[in-house]
Formats: structure tokens, C-alpha cells, sequence
């Protein structure tokens, strides 16, 4: 017997529950220019009240739940993301426009990429 190629796709068609929500790893961007980084992440059909962006100790969290009541159906969205420098905290500004949420992180000055480097052998 093969395994199938999406166990959780083939589950969720053996169990007869809907695919509301699917992440691929696609549905956002994140790159560093000009001192800052900045997430964009694909939340299309999302209310801007039913989204949750916090900060906490280094680790950014983006959240979000819509229900659709005369559907019956729940879509949910999860991440979290760590940055390798410092950022500035107080200066974190989330924009959420046609169902793309953009957050703009600014690294403090003269920060450094936390961790080490690792040597590689041959």
C-alpha cells in the first residue's frame, strides 16, 4: 500500500472535513532591506478586528480566526516568526489592506545577528 503524497489533505478527504484554511508555506513573504524587516502575509476574507499581530521577547505571532455562521465554517490562521537581530519594539507598525497584512519591524541601531556561526567541515 503507498503512502499518500498529502497525509493531511488525504485525512481530512477519509474524515469528510472540509479544507477551509490551507497553508503551503506561500502565503507570506519576509525579507530584510533598509534597517527594518517586513512580513507580508496573504489573510484574504479576514476582518481587520479578527486579526492579532503581538511582539513578545523576540518572537512576532500572527493570528487569525473568521467565522462564517450562515456557512458553519471556521477559518484559522497561525504563525509565529523569530527574528535574528534586535528589534526595536515600540516602532512595530502593522498595515492590513485588500486581505495582505504587512508588519514592519525596524532593527535597532547597531545590532548584531544573534547566535554564531557554525564551521563547516570537509
Amino acid at each position: 500500500m503507498a503512502l499518500p503524497a498529502n497525509p493531511a489533505s488525504s485525512w481530512l478527504q477519509r474524515t469528510g472535513f472540509p479544507r477551509l484554511f490551507e497553508t503551503s508555506g506561500t502565503d507570506y513573504e519576509l525579507y530584510e532591506q533598509d534597517d527594518e524587516f517586513v512580513l507580508s502575509v496573504e489573510l484574504p476574507g479576514f476582518d481587520p478586528a479578527e486579526i492579532t499581530v503581538t511582539w513578545d521577547d523576540g518572537v512576532l505571532n500572527v493570528a487569525a480566526e473568521h467565522t462564517e455562521e450562515s456557512r458553519g465554517e471556521r477559518r484559522t490562521y497561525h504563525r509565529r516568526f523569530r527574528f535574528p537581530k534586535t528589534i526595536a519594539d515600540d516602532d512595530i507598525v502593522a498595515d492590513y489592506e485588500s486581505g495582505l497584512l504587512e508588519v514592519t519591524l525596524p532593527v535597532e541601531r547597531g545590532a548584531t545577528t544573534q547566535g554564531k556561526e557554525i564551521e563547516i567541515r570537509t
